[in-house]
């Protein structure tokens, strides 16, 4: 009996101690065949000792955006108005005109209409429309470029759906078809003739236009700026001929005249200039209209006098 009691509790003992092992077998088992994990619901009230903290994970957008290239500028859309041609929008936007017709689909460069609307190239180049079939090496052999400069200008690298048909691409430095007569605005002086035939002066001289003074004339400034709306007529201060017209550095588009008296009187950053040198014009005869050419910031006009070819204030004539 005592044998047989001995044997029973060594029993109900070493069933005791194997319940733990077995519990986890049983566990693994039941993963293995099928039987569905369902997630633990975790309550607000919870969350602070449930959720443990994160520990530096990096987490990747869905989303990667590409930055932009250094340089790179979208078209700008303008409208004709009186007075602009190819010339001054090239000189204007510092592209040549062959860049601005290519991109408007422009062959005759007297075809523009007022009201009509640009596309002007980012910078000298050429706005091209991608076709079915372009390759990136054969858009770079029609403009005789490296296919890398469109590769770059365009994020072909990063975005390659930039090249896609009906994509609008930019090719800089692209060669362009010339114009067969553009209209290019170029500097002209008049030289040679006296002007002992220049009407006398008939007062002081006259504003050119009615505006708003931005900055008086001084050791460092060589003129008189009138501030007023873009496209406003310049008109002329005092009768004379028309000496000089043309696109200068800093200056713009700009207009001189001769006057009496070793005057001349010079009107810078216009948008347009509509008289032409050795033209006689009148006291108050337009001449250019108000812009934004050359070094400005805003639309004026930089009104400026010499006598014997030192300047001088204007306000003071």
């Amino acid at each position: 009996m005592r044998g047989l009691r001995l044997a029973l509790n060594t029993s109900v003992a070493v069933l005791v101690l194997s319940l733990p092992f077995t519990a986890t077998a049983a566990s693994r088992a039941s993963s293995t065949v099928g039987t569905p994990i369902v997630a633990t619901v975790v309550t607000a009230s919870d969350s602070s000792r449930a959720q443990p903290a994160a520990r530096g994970a990096i987490a990747a957008s869905r989303n990667p955006v590409t930055v932009a290239a250094e340089g790179v500028h979208p078209p700008a859309e303008v409208t004709i108005h009186e007075g602009d041609t190819l010339g001054t929008m090239a000189n204007f936007y510092d592209v040549s005109i062959e860049s601005i017709a290519f991109a408007n689909g422009i062959t005759d460069a007297h075809s523009l209409q007022l009201g009509q609307k640009l596309i002007i190239p980012p910078a000298e180049g050429a706005l091209y429309t991608v076709k079915a079939g372009d390759t990136v090496e054969a858009v770079a052999a029609k403009f005789k470029v490296d296919p890398a400069v469109i590769m770059s200008y365009n994020r072909v690298y990063f975005e390659p759906e930039h090249f896609a048909p009906g994509q609008l691409i930019f090719v800089r430095g692209a060669e362009l078809p010339s114009l067969a007569e553009p209209l290019r605005v170029t500097a002209a002086v008049l030289r040679g003739p006296s002007f002992a035939a220049t009407p006398a002066r008939t007062g002081r001289l006259a504003w050119p236009v009615a505006g708003v003074i931005t900055q008086y004339f001084w050791a460092g400034h060589t003129g008189v700026d009138l501030a007023a709306p873009y496209g406003t007529g310049i008109g002329a201060s005092d009768d004379g001929v028309v000496s000089a017209t043309g696109w200068v550095p800093v200056g713009g588009l700009r207009v001189c005249v001769q006057n009496a008296d070793n005057i001349e009187t010079c009107y810078y950053h216009t948008s347009a200039v509509y008289v032409g040198v050795g033209d006689k014009v009148s006291r108050g005869q337009i001449l250019a209209a108000i812009g934004v050419t050359g070094v400005t910031t805003g639309p004026h006009v930089h009104w400026e006098c010499k006598v014997g070819n030192q300047p001088v204030n204007c306000l003071s004539l």
